[in-house]
C-alpha cells in the first residue's frame, strides 16, 4: 500500500488556517481563468468577456459547492444554521461548484450579451484541468473516504491530523490503518480521459455549447461509477448524494446531445472571405486590363 504522510493544513496559527484543498483550489481557478483568456484571445474574442464573467462563475460555484456539501451533511448542520455559512471552516461539493459556477457565469453572461455557448465550449477543458489541480489537494488532505482494498496501490493516511485517518461520521468499524481505494486519483484519470476526448472534438460539433454538454455528460458517467467505492452517506436506492446529481445531470444533457448535437460540415462555421476593397478591385481591374 501507498503511505500519505502529509499534513493536511500549510498554516495553523490560532484562528487562521490555511488548507491545502484550500490554497489548490485557489489556484485552480487562477489556472482555469488564465487559459480561458487566452484560448478566447486566440477565436477572436474579448478576453475581457471572460475575466467579467469569472466573478459570477466564482460566486455561483462557491455558493453551489456549500449547498451541495451542506445538503449532503445536513445532520451536522441543522442544530447550528450559523455554521452553513462559515466556509472558511470547510466543506464543499464539486458538483456545485461545476453546476452553481455554470448558472452564475450562464446568467450573466446571457445579461451581459455574451456568446454564452462559446464561452461554455472554451471552459469545458479549463474545468477539467482545474478539477484535476483541486483533486490535488484532496490526495494531501486525505479527504473522501473509500471502500478498502487490498490492491497494491490502495492508500493510507499516516499524518495525525489528517482526516482521513479519522473516517466517515459515525463509523464503528473504520481502520486507520487499512488500505483504501484513492477514488481520487481514479477521478484524476477519468478527467484527463474526458479532456482527450474533448480536445479532439473542438470545433467540429453544433451548436455552441455542445462541447459543454458533453463534458457534463463523460464527467456525470464517471463520477457516478467511482462514486460506489467511496463512503458517503447513503440517501435512498443505494444511491449517495453525487448519484443523484450525475442521474439528473445525464437525464438533462443526453437528451439535449441526441437532440441537438451534430457534427459540423465541411466549411461550415469558418468565416467567409472578406469581400475586397475599392481600391482593391480597381488595382485588379488595373493588372488585368494591362
Amino acid at each position: 500500500m501507498i503511505s500519505i504522510p502529509f499534513d493536511p493544513n500549510i498554516i495553523s496559527s490560532g484562528s487562521f488556517l490555511l488548507s491545502w484543498h484550500g490554497f489548490l483550489s485557489f489556484v485552480a481557478v487562477a489556472v482555469a481563468v488564465f487559459m480561458i483568456g487566452r484560448w478566447a484571445k486566440r477565436d477572436g474574442l474579448n478576453p475581457d468577456m471572460i475575466y467579467n464573467t469569472a466573478t459570477w462563475v466564482i460566486l455561483g460555484g462557491i455558493i453551489g459547492a456549500r449547498a451541495v456539501h451542506v445538503a449532503d451533511n445536513w445532520d451536522l448542520y441543522r442544530d447550528d444554521l450559523a455554521s452553513v455559512f462559515q466556509i472558511w471552516s470547510g466543506g464543499i461539493g464539486l458538483w456545485g461548484a461545476i453546476l452553481g459556477g455554470w448558472v452564475g457565469g450562464g446568467v450573466y453572461a446571457y445579461f451581459a450579451k455574451y456568446p454564452v455557448g462559446k464561452l461554455m465550449d472554451l471552459s469545458a477543458p479549463a474545468v477539467l484541468i482545474a478539477q484535476t489541480i483541486g483533486r490535488v489537494g484532496d490526495i494531501i488532505n486525505g479527504e473522501h473516504w473509500s471502500k478498502a482494498t487490498d490492491l497494491p496501490w490502495g492508500w493510507v493516511f499516516t499524518h495525525a491530523d489528517s482526516p482521513g485517518r479519522a473516517g466517515p461520521s459515525g463509523s464503528t468499524t473504520w481502520d486507520p490503518v487499512q488500505a483504501t481505494h484513492p477514488t481520487v486519483v481514479y477521478e484524476m484519470i477519468w478527467n484527463m480521459l474526458v479532456l482527450a476526448v474533448l480536445w479532439r472534438l473542438r470545433g467540429r460539433l453544433r451548436p455552441d455549447g455542445a462541447i459543454w454538454m458533453i463534458y457534463l455528460s463523460l464527467y456525470a458517467v464517471g463520477r457516478f461509477t467511482i462514486q460506489f467505492l467511496r463512503l458517503d452517506a447513503v440517501k435512498f436506492w443505494g444511491l449517495q448524494e453525487a448519484h443523484l446529481i450525475a442521474i439528473l445531470v445525464l437525464a438533462a444533457a443526453v437528451p439535449y446531445i441526441a437532440i441537438k448535437v451534430r457534427f459540423k460540415k465541411p466549411g461550415e462555421g469558418e468565416a467567409p472571405p472578406r469581400a475586397p476593397s475599392r481600391g482593391r478591385l480597381r488595382r485588379q481591374r488595373q493588372r488585368g486590363g494591362g
